[in-house]
């Protein structure tokens, strides 16, 4: 039972100085239901805890869209100059694990590294960043209980004995001798809620909606008539006649296995000590995990995270996405038609807090999107000789940045306003592009486009975008190593398309028949295409 090293923070946003947007970041507050300005721990230091896979089977997009949405939160906080400690965990040992690897006659940790392996691919391929540390359950059995041992000792836990006074291995928390529980997610205070925080209060479980959660199946330990209270919940639990001999610890209150919440309690204390920023999950997990979480951690002396924050749900016709209720789409199907790149703008295009619907029609407006970013920053890299390098896109502060994209950033990380911010940019850009023909100071005109396309890359890459990044330059400019030679395809096709409609209003215009030369535009305006005339003939963008 070797717990793992302290992790070594590889974060390299330290070097930045922290810039002057900070002082207008405010962020949303799943405890006190409000947006408040943000005000780290520790001047210039962020700690975020994001709990992470159970890995049971392979990821699917409502998965991922947590992953996406707190790397943009961290993304921001790099962009801000601030250095970030992000750990995310793994959960490789709970029923689910045990049940389906015994079913398909498998060693239960190989089936949690299995999918522990998948998880990491669909992370890298979406651009997700790798965490500042990943620990795994299973590596810290002993920080749990010795945290259960605490809770015990200050009277807000109690070991399950049998008739002979012998613990049994079942160790309960005791929610009536903590009167704070429900303080995440029964909400009392009298402020009034947002249009997000309304939908997430009636369709996210909580104390006030437990009821028959078919999201969160409850966990059996809890169904145990040993239990003082209906809603005390297990930290530690004596094991199923079915687990493995190599599933169960030997403890001072019994053999067996930890219950669900404990191992995020003992993992954010342990590589982010006592309280931190920010702590981070879907929707789903805000009762009862991150609620029995905050009670378990504080119980055992421990401050718990300053602000929780939860990502909404990916949904499908309005019904949650989940292998549970059958309509998870599972990542490798996904990248098997959609570039990553779009799978990923797809996944954060909105904020982080509303109900994300997946449709075509979502990934169509991605790859439009996609279209209009590749094709102006490569028409704005020609014009001034070569692409910015990727050390000088990084290196670029928040307050380098345009306006709008900081101050929609810093609205909650409002990705919708930041989104249009990139693509005003982009329009102001092929502006630029459309007069530089004209320019008599052409050192000037390229010093502005350069800038231009400086500001529209720096903001993507804040956003995991930047098509010049990794992954999306070692898979193809689109970045999917099935979407990318399609792209390309279709891009030529549709540029030849065009080019031939150009020549033929050409023709029109220099035969003086303008009506002609007009319908010929209008009719390429009504299908997305903007046309740019100058000196040396006209050009296309999609608008």
């Amino acid at each position: 039972m070797t717990n793992t090293q302290e992790p070594q923070n590889t974060n390299t946003s330290g070097a930045l100085a922290v810039a002057k947007a900070t002082a207008g970041l405010k962020l949303y507050d799943t405890a006190s239901h409000a947006v408040s300005s943000f005000t780290p721990i520790k001047p210039g230091q962020v700690g975020i805890y994001v709990c992470g896979a159970t890995v049971q089977s392979s990821p699917h997009i409502g998965h991922i869209r947590a992953a996406v949405a707190f790397d943009v939160v961290r993304r921001w906080f790099e962009r801000l100059g601030y250095k970030v400690t992000f750990v995310r965990n793994v959960t490789d040992i709970d029923d689910k694990i045990l049940d389906k690897a015994a079913a398909a006659g498998q060693q239960w940790w190989e089936r949690a590294y299995i999918y522990e392996r998948e998880f990491t691919e669909a992370y890298s391929k979406l651009g997700v960043e790798p965490p500042t540390y990943e620990p795994r359950a299973t590596g810290h059995m002993i920080d749990m209980i010795d945290l259960i041992k605490k809770i015990i000792d200050n009277g807000h836990a109690y070991v399950v004995r049998d008739a002979d006074g012998n613990p049994t291995g079942n160790v309960y928390f005791d929610v009536a001798s903590w009167p704070h529980y429900g303080e995440l997610t029964h909400q009392k205070q009298t402020a009034v809620s947002d249009a997000a925080s309304e939908v997430t209060d009636a369709m996210g479980p909580s104390v006030d909606n437990a009821g028959n959660d078919k999201y969160n199946p409850v966990d059996p330990a809890d169904m145990s008539p040993d239990k003082h209270d209906p809603r005390d919940f297990a930290l530690w639990k004596a094991p199923k006649d079915s687990d493995p001999l190599d599933a169960r610890w030997n403890t001072p209150f019994g053999t067996g296995r930890p219950g669900w919440h404990i191992e995020c309690s003992a993992m954010s204390h342990r590589y982010l000590k006592d309280m931190f920023d920010i702590h981070g999950g879907g929707l789903d997990l805000r009762f009862p995990h991150h609620e029995n979480e905050m009670a378990q951690t504080r119980a055992a002396g421990y401050d718990s995270a300053a602000r929780w924050m939860h990502s909404a749900w990916v949904t499908a016709k309005g019904e949650k996405m989940s292998k549970s209720l059958g309509n998870g789409l599972s990542v490798p199907a996904v990248l098997a038609e959609h570039s990553a790149w779009v799978v990923r703008y797809a996944l954060g295009s909105v904020q982080y807090r509303s109900m994300l619907e997946w449709s075509d029609q979502t990934l169509a407006e991605a790859q439009s999107a996609y279209d209009r970013v590749a094709n102006f920053i490569e028409r704005a890299g020609a014009a001034v000789g070569k692409q910015p390098s990727r050390e000088e896109i990084m290196a670029i502060s928040a307050d380098a940045l345009p306006a709008d994209f900081v101050a929609a950033m810093n609205d909650d990380i409002n990705v919708s306003g930041a989104s249009a911010a990139i693509f005003t940019a982009i329009r102001s850009g092929n502006t630029l592009l459309s007069k530089l023909a004209d320019r008599a100071d052409s050192d000037v005109a390229k010093a502005e486009v350069r800038e231009a396309l400086v500001n529209v890359r720096a903001m993507l890459d804040t956003l995991g975008l930047d098509p010049l990044a990794e992954p999306w330059v070692s898979d193809g400019a689109a970045g999917g190593a099935a979407g990318a030679g399609a792209d390309s395809a279709e891009h030529d096709a549709l540029d030849k398309l065009v080019s031939e409609q150009l020549a033929e209003r050409a023709e029109a215009r220099k035969a003086k028949d303008f009506a002609r030369a007009d319908a010929i535009r209008d009719a390429l305006g009504a299908a997305g295409i903007a046309i740019e005339d100058g000196p040396q003939g006209s050009t296309w963008s999609l608008k």
